[in-house]
């Protein structure tokens, strides 16, 4: 996929008119139908104002190329986070609700286990020592207290994905910081689930949340890795100009130039470098 002109295609071209004489001779090209402009993401030529101007190194930062892969894998990890916090929000509320409505819930479970039995024995279900109605007892004789503290616990950690999925949103680089710690606090815990019982979806987790750790912490040059925050500015920093630098280096002969015969027009804005 090509991520510049995908971004460009949703939001609209960047272009930019440096005040250095130079850089500016280098990002314009004169076409019949007007001046042109050079998109500082794409690289595509645009006709019409640029959209701002100033000097070359005050030119807007943009995410190019890489980058902008790295900004759609940060938000769909922040989706994934902020879909788990509904769930928990979802579960907290049912574990509240339960312990509001704990007797009616026993008595109701007391009716319906001799009521299934029946149904239990021509299916071949031994009912009275089946894991799941014995966990489902251990819950409804659960304390209150203790049903509080879990939904306590389900609505904090809940919080904690919100946060985690709005900083990774935003590209914000606490957010990166934020969900890297929290993410790597609880591999433990999966890492115990595990060795109770195997299931796709505890894998899976310990899979999603492992991989999202090991990325954050490369791409983003967290902790200092790889150069740390230095190193990570100065490379969206060059990407961000990569263009005004290029073509201030381009040979007259590499320039576009557009030919068409008297009264000619082009059916489409020029693109690329023809």
């Amino acid at each position: 996929m090509e991520w510049n002109l995908r971004t460009c295609a949703r939001k609209g071209h960047t272009t930019y008119r440096p005040d250095e004489p130079a850089f500016a001779d280098r990002l314009r090209a004169q076409t019949p139908v007007g001046l042109a402009w050079r998109c500082l993401r794409c690289g595509d030529f645009v006709l019409g104002d640029p959209v701002a101007s100033g000097p070359a190194q005050d030119a807007p930062v943009l995410l190019r190329g890489r980058a902008l892969r790295d900004a759609t894998v940060l938000r769909l990890l922040a989706v994934e986070r902020i879909v788990r916090a509904i769930l928990l929000t979802l579960v907290g509320y049912a574990v509240l609700r339960f312990r509001r409505s704990e007797a009616d819930i026993q008595e109701l479970f007391d009716k319906a286990i001799p009521a299934a039995k029946p149904l239990a024995s021509v299916l071949h279900l031994d009912l009275d020592n089946s894991p799941t109605i014995a966990h489902l007892r251990h819950l409804i004789h659960t304390k209150p207290s203790t049903l509080l503290l879990v939904a306590a616990l389900l609505f904090g950690y809940a919080v904690i994905q919100i946060v985690e999925g709005v900083g990774l949103w935003l590209l914000q680089r606490w957010g990166e910081y934020f969900a890297v710690v929290a993410t790597s606090i609880f591999l433990p815990l999966e890492v115990y689930e595990l060795t109770d019982r195997i299931t796709v979806l505890r894998v899976g987790a310990l899979v999603v949340n492992l991989a999202a750790v090991i990325y954050l912490v490369s791409t983003k040059r967290l902790f200092g890795v790889r150069g740390g925050r230095a190193a990570f500015e100065a490379e969206r920093h060059s990407a961000s100009l990569l263009e005004v630098e290029q073509s201030a280096e381009l040979p007259d002969c590499e320039r576009p130039r557009y030919e068409l015969s008297e009264g000619e027009l082009p059916d489409r804005e020029p693109s690329g470098n023809p």
